[in-house]
């Protein structure tokens, strides 16, 4: 909301978008009686100039400069029209000289230079007839000549003045709003980025636990009470999960202006858990990190804690979570059990690699349903981290997805 609506223009206020005549702001109402008034003015001071005219064309001149100035009420519904006849009876009548200038004022504001550059052009030809017509004894000919040029010219680069002061005005809210709408975009993205990490890795271990059960209906009752409960961790999880999203997006804050806080995210530490709770769902996953200082297995129960490795950027960690959680969840989807393969390596000075590598061919992949995203998602979050992912099959028969992503304190 704007706090001083009054002093707009209502084309700063976006009325007559839909291509109905603006609604006139208060700002504008005050303007066009100032104009209506200042026409009123200059008329009634041309008056003392009629006092040599015929009877007959005083009546005229008073008529037509009466008009002329309630026509001023309908200059911003008719601009060219309203410069266009003033500017005509202004090259042999005095009294509608007022109305005139307003005329050549409003089409200056109001529209561009391809239109009002010609109306200027005829009111600077109109004064060639009335300067012959009622010549100036103290100016002369070329001295009224060149006045009435200046006052043309002045309220003509005054008009353009405003004109352009408003298209500033217009185009920084335009930039404002496509600035919000671009943040709008991404804040989406990066929702839809986020639900999508958290919730393919879940909803498919939670699909592999079922078509487990599906697929072996000789299990043992210990079997499948494991399967039961690893369905429900699953499900739990995803339920929390998606909560703490929610959460995220319905934080009001204490500050209306203030980012909404990002929600608490893995880290480098969290990959240990990550593997093993693959391996708790039946796959068959082996972490390898050599040259960094990460636990190779998680904590007791099951919960997250931080690496030990201090030193590893919050964010490079978790970019490196995300990818392998990816990578992973691909590998249940499409692998058909195969071993996966985890390497991450690197160091303040090379940056961290990641690799994960499982043999294609494997058993019968799983059909679950997928976006088809998950691959465009890893690239787009390595480059916006300043690195680089690859992926596809090898010639020893395996499929590799590598990741480089750069070590930024």
């Amino acid at each position: 909301m704007t706090e001083y609506r009054w002093v707009l223009p209502s084309v700063l206020l976006g009325d007559g978008s839909d291509g109905r005549p603006a609604k006139r702001s208060t700002r504008d109402w005050i303007v066009d009686t100032v104009m209506f008034l200042a026409a009123c003015g200059l008329t009634y001071l041309s008056l003392s100039d009629l006092a040599g005219d015929p009877r007959p064309l005083q009546m005229i001149e008073q008529v037509a400069g009466a008009l002329s100035c309630a026509a001023v009420w309908l200059r911003r519904r008719w601009p060219i029209g309203l410069a266009l006849v003033t500017s005509v009876l202004s090259s042999f009548l005095i009294l509608v000289g007022g109305a005139a200038v307003v005329g050549l004022f409003t089409v200056a504001v109001h529209r561009p230079f391809k239109v009002s550059g010609p109306i200027v052009l005829l009111s600077l030809v109109t004064l060639v007839p009335y300067v012959m017509l009622r010549p100036d004894r103290e100016l002369g000919f070329w001295g009224a000549i060149v006045l009435g040029f200046a006052i043309v010219l002045t309220v003509f680069a005054w008009g353009v003045v405003v004109r352009a002061r408003r298209q500033l005005v217009w185009s920084l809210r335009q930039r404002a709003d496509i600035a919000a709408e671009e943040a709008k975009r991404l804040e989406r993205e990066r929702i839809a980025r986020e639900m999508h990490d958290v919730l393919a890795h879940r909803l498919s271990m939670l699909s592999l636990h079922a078509g487990a059960l599906e697929f072996r209906p000789d299990a043992s009752s210990g079997e499948v009470a494991r399967a039961a409960g690893a369905i429900r961790s699953s499900a739990h999880q995803a339920l929390q999960d998606l909560r703490e999203v929610i959460g995220v997006l319905r934080h009001p804050g204490s500050d209306p202006d203030s980012a909404v806080p990002d929600r608490p995210q893995p880290t480098l530490g969290d990959l240990p858990a990550l593997v093993e709770e693959c391996g708790h769902a039946g796959m068959d996953v082996t972490l390898a990190t050599p040259g960094l200082d990460v636990p190779l297995a998680a904590s007791a129960g099951g919960e997250r804690r931080p690496a030990d490795g201090a030193d590893v950027p919050q964010g490079l960690g978790r970019n490196v979570y995300r990818i392998v959680q990816e990578a992973l969840t691909n590998a249940r989807k499409h692998a058909g059990g195969a071993p996966v393969t985890v390497t991450v390596t690197g160091g303040q000075d090379d940056g961290v690699t990641v690799e994960v590598r499982n043999p294609l061919g494997g058993r019968q992949p799983m059909r679950l349903p997928g976006a088809g995203a998950g691959l465009i998602g890893l690239n787009e979050r390595a480059e916006l981290a300043g690195g680089r992912l690859q992926h596809g099959p090898t010639a020893e028969g395996d499929f590799l997805l590598r990741a480089w992503l750069p070590w930024t304190p």
